[in-house]
């Protein structure tokens, strides 16, 4: 097996939203009238905290051939496809490199459990800094351990992200 990049966890970068707006502006002039919603989801998405230097992006569709013809249309602006495996509520992830950002855009069910899980655990970091802090530590952490293996550095997170979700599911207020 080949090796793949290296993790490699950055400061917070305050550009990543700016980056994100201007993506989102080129997925909706490619594509918009295919997505239903569009956010910033994924460490950069949190003010303050550090990652990977990958601007994630979620886009919620209909439904698979929504799906398919969304994938069809950012192949031909300069995405790639890079879906690591199937999933019943995400249809693609593409990816894109640019001089100065790279991107995932996810391409999930719209209102599906997976969508909403990506946006509560994005909403409750950035509102409960002892937790972001935490993640924080613990990606740090784990780029060191699994810096040449990206699979297992995103596995390693899943006991944190799921203690985060129940957290979250169990507060007053928020959306399940």
């Amino acid at each position: 097996m080949a090796p793949t990049a290296p993790v490699i966890i950055h400061p917070y970068n305050p550009l990543w939203p700016r980056i994100y707006e201007e993506e989102k502006s080129v997925l909706e002039m490619t594509a918009g009238q295919l997505l239903l919603s569009i956010e910033h989801i994924g460490s950069t998405s949190v003010p303050g905290l550090q990652s990977k230097d990958i601007v994630d992006i979620l886009a919620g569709v209909a439904d698979s051939k929504a799906a398919d013809e969304c994938q069809r249309l950012l192949l031909g602006a300069g995405y790639d496809d890079v879906t690591p495996e199937d999933h019943p509520e995400w249809f693609y992830c593409l990816g894109k490199r640019l001089e100065s950002a790279c991107f995932h855009l996810h391409i999930v069910k719209e209102g599906s459990l997976h969508q909403r899980n990506h946006t509560i655990f994005r909403d409750w970091l950035t509102e409960h800094d002892e937790d972001a802090a935490a993640y924080a530590e613990l990606k740090m952490r784990l780029a060191e351990k699994h810096k040449y293996e990206r699979r297992r550095y995103t596995d390693a997170k899943a006991g944190f992200i799921a203690e985060i979700l129940e957290k979250a599911k169990g507060e007053p207020g928020k959306r399940e």
